[in-house]
C-alpha cells in the first residue's frame, strides 16, 4: 500500500535531481562564459575619480572655441550609454563637444553599495563633469534622466544652459510609484538563468540600421555584465521614492527646455499632455513628437539631432 508514495517520491527525487544538474549546468556555463567575455570586451572613453572610485565618460566632437558641450545621461537600466547613444552623438559631434556619462553600474564605469537616490547620482555625474573641467553645458537624457535631471538643476542650475528630454519621464506619471519586486533577481543571474534567457530572446539592438555586429557583440556582452547588479537593484528598488521626490520639482522657468517625446504609450495614461504641463513652466519650451518607440535615439537619430542644432542655435 507504500508502493504508490514510494515511486511519487522517487519520481520527485528525480526531478529535484534534474533542476538540481541544470542549476550547476547554467551556473557553470555563466561563469566560464562571464570571463570569456571580459577578455573580449573593448574598452573606450577614459575613467574619472568619483567618490573613490572610477566612472567612464566618454568625450567626442569638436574642439574648437565657442562648440556648446551636450551631456548626455542614459535611461535606467542601459548597458552601455556611450553604445547606445552613438548613432546620436555621431549625429552631434560636428558641430558640438559630446559627453556620455556612464553613472555607476553602468558601461565601464565602477559598481557601488552607494545608495542609488536621485541626489547621489546626480551629485556624482556632477563629480565627473568637475574632475574634466566641464562647468558649461546643455544638460540632456533619455528616460530616467527626466527624473535626476529634474534634481540636478535644483543643485546646479548654473551650470546648465538647457535641458534636452528624450521621452524623458515626468513626476507623477501612473504608477511611477508604485515598487517593482528585485528579490532574487541576483540569484537568477549568478545561476545563469538571465544569460540562458537572453539567449533565446531577440536582442535589443538587432535589426538597427546604426550598430554594426560588433557593437551589438559588445553591447550583449555590456548587458549579460551589468544585467541586474546589487547597483542597479538598487536603484530599480529605490525609483518610486525617486519619483516621489521629483515631485517638488520642475524646470527653471528660464531655462531653455526642448523635449522630444514618443506618441502616447498605452501604459502611460496622457503621455503627451504629462510633457505639455512641464513645458508649460518654462518661458521657452518647445515639444516635437516623434513616430517612434520609447528608444527614439536609436531609431531617429537623425531628427533629434537636426532639432537640436535648431532648437540651440535659437
Amino acid at each position: 500500500m507504500h508502493k504508490p508514495i514510494t515511486i511519487t517520491l522517487l519520481s520527485l527525487a528525480s526531478v529535484v535531481g534534474i533542476l538540481a544538474l541544470g542549476l550547476v549546468t547554467t551556473t557553470t556555463v555563466n561563469a566560464v562564459a562571464s570571463a570569456s567575455e571580459d577578455a573580449e570586451l573593448e574598452t573606450y572613453g577614459h575613467l574619472v575619480p568619483v567618490d573613490g572610485k572610477n566612472m567612464n565618460v566618454v568625450v567626442s566632437g569638436s574642439e574648437s572655441d565657442g562648440a556648446d558641450t551636450i551631456v548626455l545621461l542614459p535611461g535606467l537600466g542601459t548597458p552601455s550609454p556611450a553604445l547606445d547613444f552613438a548613432p546620436l552623438v555621431h549625429r552631434l559631434d560636428d558641430d558640438f563637444r559630446v559627453v556620455v556619462v556612464e553613472p555607476f553600474g553602468y558601461g565601464l564605469s565602477d559598481q557601488t553599495d552607494a545608495p542609488r537616490t536621485s541626489a547621489a547620482i546626480a551629485g556624482e555625474v556632477h563629480e565627473a563633469l568637475q574632475a574634466l573641467g566641464i562647468d558649461r553645458y546643455v544638460l540632456a537624457g533619455h528616460s530616467i534622466a527626466g527624473i535626476y535631471g529634474l534634481e540636478y538643476l535644483s543643485r546646479f542650475r548654473d551650470e546648465v544652459t538647457a535641458f534636452v528630454g528624450i521621452d524623458t519621464s515626468v513626476p507623477g506619471q501612473p504608477g511611477s510609484e508604485e515598487p517593482t519586486p528585485v528579490d532574487g533577481l541576483d540569484a537568477l543571474k549568478q545561476l545563469g538563468i538571465l544569460r540562458v534567457l537572453s539567449s533565446v530572446s531577440p536582442g535589443a539592438y538587432d535589426g538597427l540600421a546604426d550598430y554594426d555586429d560588433a557593437a551589438r557583440r559588445q553591447l550583449a556582452i555590456l548587458s549579460n555584465r551589468n544585467t541586474m547588479t546589487p547597483t542597479l537593484l538598487d536603484e530599480i528598488a529605490r525609483t518610486p521614492e525617486n519619483f516621489a521626490a521629483a515631485r517638488s520639482q520642475q524646470f527653471p522657468r528660464d531655462l531653455p527646455v526642448l523635449l522630444f517625446v514618443a506618441g502616447d504609450d498605452p501604459e502611460v495614461a496622457g503621455w503627451v499632455q504629462l510633457h505639455e504641463t512641464q513645458l508649460a513652466q518654462v518661458d521657452r519650451g518647445e515639444l516635437v513628437q516623434l513616430d517612434g518607440g520609447h528608444y527614439l535615439h536609436q531609431t531617429l537619430s537623425a531628427e533629434i539631432a537636426a532639432k537640436t542644432t535648431e532648437f540651440l542655435s535659437r
